[in-house]
């Protein structure tokens, strides 16, 4: 695997290089167990090598007419669009996607570096009245400076050119840690395409590494002033804690435990269609997937017949396969996190319409229903394929149902009546909902971020510049200001 080799580096100030660290990162194909690349781990050192090249470089790019800042992202669009079979190729043997799912990322990937390069241009400052005689109040829009991104391992290449691309379109500097099981599609990749876009050395940093070798310097370090996190709520708040303490902007999207609420006058086949794409999408390993499905009791038997017999038909399997619907979880510990949490549901008093079952890192779909009210695993996120049917009478059980759950990220509602749904949306404590259709979405120009325990901040259009600049206030006194000593 070449391809992987070839990017098992570090990328640092525009250098590729080994890490310093005495220890590797193994990156292997989640479903074959082939070992793609080992990357020696970057230190706390070279950390500080890449903030401070990112920090070097930065305010030549700032002052780089937003033009030709422009030029460098519409190379890189062209490069992914040039490169996307090779990409796709990628997410299959790195994270265990399968060809749709590749194909959906690269889709979004592509919209969402067209927004970039329009955000170039964005940025507007104004004009504001002053109170004082002869004052004039200007009001800059200035890139932030430096910004750390974590990425995840589910939608890697995508979420890390989500950050990356707007923070850099803006005039800032970027430093990317990505994650340890997908170190080449969320990191080193979108290194080689903005090098081979022509973006100057030091803008784009790429550090592999764990927190084991170098601790919290990623987010205590004095350079970035920004740190935008997308992962797990628990390693979300430790973010949160240390930014606050080091007095650090954080943009945090987190997990969820999103609801897909089927109401009385549904059109039951259409909801199971949306129903089983969003739960079991990429294996469930998305944070705005449907953990809990919640049907109405008027359509509770055809939903959960028809329900189950579709997710029974799904094919699990090589995720090289183009037939695949159902690939690999990310690793073993995954794996058996989840068969552990379905058996353990089950016990505690739950019915499996479908008992999933693991071999290796494959997990079949799982469906329970049956769960009592205080169920543990009502209230988490499931980064599997497990689906939990909930039965309610009536709109405001299911509004309570929905609302019971720390998390607040996604949902969907699913109606003959498309006002009756926008109520009953309106109703649910979450930063996203959407009105028959599906819970997994996402585009360039809306405002993309939970509540509750599912984040800080938003993404996507406008709401990246207010992630990734800041405001400067500068007064012009035209006259004498008059003092009073």
């Amino acid at each position: 695997m070449s391809f992987f080799t070839d990017l098992a580096h570090q990328y640092i100030d525009g250098d590729w290089r080994p890490g310093k660290g005495s220890w590797d990162i193994i990156d292997f194909n989640p479903f074959n167990g082939e070992k793609l690349a080992s990357i020696p781990v970057a230190t706390a050192e070279e950390v500080d090598q890449a903030y401070r090249a990112a920090e070097r470089a930065q305010q030549a790019w700032a002052d780089t007419n937003p033009y030709a800042r422009r030029t460098v992202l519409e190379k890189a669009l062209r490069i992914v669009e040039e490169r996307e079979p090779q990409i796709a190729e990628a997410i299959v043997a790195e994270l265990g996607g399968t060809h749709l799912k590749a194909g959906f990322e690269l889709h979004l990937a592509k919209e969402f570096l067209r927004e970039a390069i329009q955000l170039a241009l964005r940025p507007a400052g104004q004009i504001l009245p002053s109170p004082t005689e002869g004052k004039e109040n200007r009001v800059y829009r200035v890139p932030v400076g430096v910004v750390g991104v974590i990425s995840p391992f589910n939608f890697p290449f995508l979420l890390s050119l989500k950050s990356v691309a707007p923070a850099l379109a803006l005039g800032n500097a970027v430093v990317l840690k990505p994650h340890q099981n997908t170190p080449i599609c969320g990191g080193t990749l979108l290194a080689k395409v903005f090098e081979d876009a022509g973006l100057p050395p030091g803008l784009l940093n790429v550090v592999v590494t764990d927190i084991a070798e170098i601790g919290d310097t990623l987010l205590e370090h004095p350079v970035p002033q920004v740190i935008s996190f997308t992962g797990s709520d628990k390693v979300g708040r430790h973010v949160a804690t240390v930014c606050a303490a080091n007095l650090k902007r954080v943009v945090l999207e987190l997990g969820g435990n999103s609801a897909l609420i089927v109401l009385d006058d549904a059109d039951v086949d259409y909801a199971v269609d949306a129903a089983v794409f969003s739960r079991y999408v990429h294996q469930g390993q998305v944070c705005m997937a449907a953990n809990r499905i919640l049907v109405d009791r008027a359509v509770e038997a055809e939903f959960t017949e028809k329900f189950v017999a579709k997710v029974a038909s799904l094919t699990v399997g090589d995720p090289a396969d183009p037939a695949t619907q159902i690939g690999p979880l990310i690793n073993s510990s995954q794996a058996e996190s989840v068969s552990r949490l379905v058996d353990e549901t089950v016990e505690s008093g739950a019915t499996a319409l479908l008992h999933g079952r693991a071999d290796g890192n494959l997990v079949s779909p799982s469906v329970l229903t049956g769960l009592p009210a205080d169920s543990p695993v009502l209230q988490q996120e499931i980064f599997g394929p497990v689906a939990l049917l909930v039965p309610f009478d009536g709109e405001d059980e299911a509004v309570r149902i929905a609302n019971d759950t720390p998390y607040g990220l996604s949902g969907a509602v699913h109606t003959g009546n498309i006002e009756r749904g926008v109520r009953v949306g309106q109703r649910i404590h979450t930063g996203m909902i959407h009105i028959n259709d599906g819970t997994v979405h996402d585009e360039p120009i809306v405002p993309f971020g939970g509540e509750k325990s599912s984040g800080l901040g938003r993404l996507n259009g406008e709401s990246m510049v207010e992630a990734f600049t800041t405001q400067k206030w500068i007064s012009v006194q035209h006259g004498r200001s008059q003092f009073p000593f």
